[in-house]
């Protein structure tokens, strides 16, 4: 099968947007995609605010004079790659302290890519380096118990993942004002919208150093200001009090702290008052498709 510069092999690119405060960490990173079997992965590394030093010679380099948040930062990568990415047919996107720990996970992104020409994201398994042990809320979908099993799915995760260029030349890129949490949905539905597949793959494995999301001090208001965004954006209008009211639910049936439950509505509040960028309902085919998926969009 060709790919879409012509024919041959799939040609990839890596995308790993990284503050400077993991050297180590990243070149390990850059050694292992550099171990891949196959055709050479291309990688640019964004200095998301911060200058990128120390990474072996071939690897292009972009530094952002501020920090534009993980969507920002994964943009201005992909527009390394040429318009919309589309110097490569492939684009991984890795975090800067996680580690490909098998050296055929890039041949594996070829063969998923070219067995269906639909298939537009795939999501990795992540893993613990020491313990192997993956965390339920790093398997993309709703029944989340076996890890081990690869599916269809309607997300992915952020920093572990291959996205087809043509994606991103036909919904666009990652939403930059969302600066951190829920861009890959955004994505994921609008690329479920027009037709592409998402599949989780527990062979493509990232290993990554367990951790909880809470630790970054933005975490309770980001997640509801972009929640908030992410419906306004994406969903049928009769959906979006459906969508949010529920996570209201689940968010007070968890019994956050009282510091953590005032940011969430702050965050909360500030999703209805700000704007949330262009919105395009999804098709109500899409609706049912996500539901057929397991995961219906109104949770």
């Amino acid at each position: 099968m060709s790919g879409g510069r012509g024919t041959g092999p799939l040609k990839l690119g890596a995308v790993i947007i990284t503050m400077g405060n993991r050297p180590d960490d990243l070149r390990a990173l850059i050694d292992s995609v550099h171990k891949q079997e196959g055709d050479p992965v291309d990688i640019v590394v964004v200095g998301n605010g911060a200058p990128v030093t120390g990474v072996p010679d071939g690897v292009r380099t972009v530094d952002l004079p501020e920090n534009l948040g993980i969507p920002g930062g994964r943009n201005a990568g992909i527009e390394a790659f040429g318009p919309s990415g589309a110097d490569v047919d492939v684009l991984l996107f890795l975090d800067d302290d996680g580690l490909l720990p098998h050296t055929d996970t890039a041949q594996l992104c070829r063969q998923a890519f070219e067995a269906d020409r639909r298939l537009g994201i795939v999501s990795f398994r992540i893993a613990d380096p020491d313990t192997g042990v993956t965390q339920r809320r790093h398997v993309p979908r709703l029944r989340a118990s076996d890890p081990l099993r690869s599916s269809r799915v309607t997300t992915f995760l952020g920093g572990a993942n291959a996205v087809r260029t043509t994606v991103f030349a036909e919904v666009g890129g990652l939403p930059d004002e969302f600066f951190y949490a829920h861009e890959e949905t955004d994505l994921a539905w609008r690329a479920l919208d027009a037709g592409w597949g998402i599949e989780y793959r527990a062979d493509m494995v990232l290993n990554h150093p367990t951790t909880t999301p809470s630790r970054h001090a933005v975490y309770h208001r980001m997640v509801a200001r972009n929640r908030v965004w992410l419906a306004r954006r994406n969903l049928p209008a009769p959906l979006v009090p459906l969508y949010l009211g529920v996570w209201l639910l689940l968010t007070l049936a968890r019994r956050p702290s009282k510091d953590s439950l005032k940011a969430w509505f702050g965050g909360f509040r500030e999703g209805w008052s700000t704007p949330a960028g262009p919105r395009r309902p999804m098709k109500w085919r899409t609706v049912w498709r996500l539901t057929r998926l397991g995961r219906p969009p109104v949770i």
